[in-house]
C-alpha cells in the first residue's frame, strides 16, 4: 500500500470513529488499524527524509569523522 493509500484509509477510519453509534469492538478494531497505519506512515516519512538528506549530501561530513 502506498503512503497516499494509507493516509486515505487513515482518514476514512477517523471519519468512522467520529460517528456516533459504532459498537465498542468495531471502534477498537478501527483504532488498532489506524495506529498501525500511523506507524507505517511515520516510518515511510522518515525513510523519505533520510533519502532526501542522502541525495543532498547531508551527513557526509559526519560520516567522515
Amino acid at each position: 500500500m502506498t503512503f497516499e493509500e494509507k493516509m486515505t484509509r487513515l482518514n476514512e477510519i477517523v471519519a468512522m470513529l467520529e460517528k456516533d453509534g459504532l459498537p465498542l469492538d468495531k471502534s477498537l478494531d478501527f483504532y488498532r488499524e489506524g495506529i498501525d497505519l500511523s506507524v507505517d506512515c511515520k516510518k515511510m516519512l522518515e525513510n523519505a527524509k533520510l533519502t532526501v538528506r542522502t541525495m543532498n549530501g547531508e551527513g557526509e561530513d559526519e560520516q567522515k569523522q
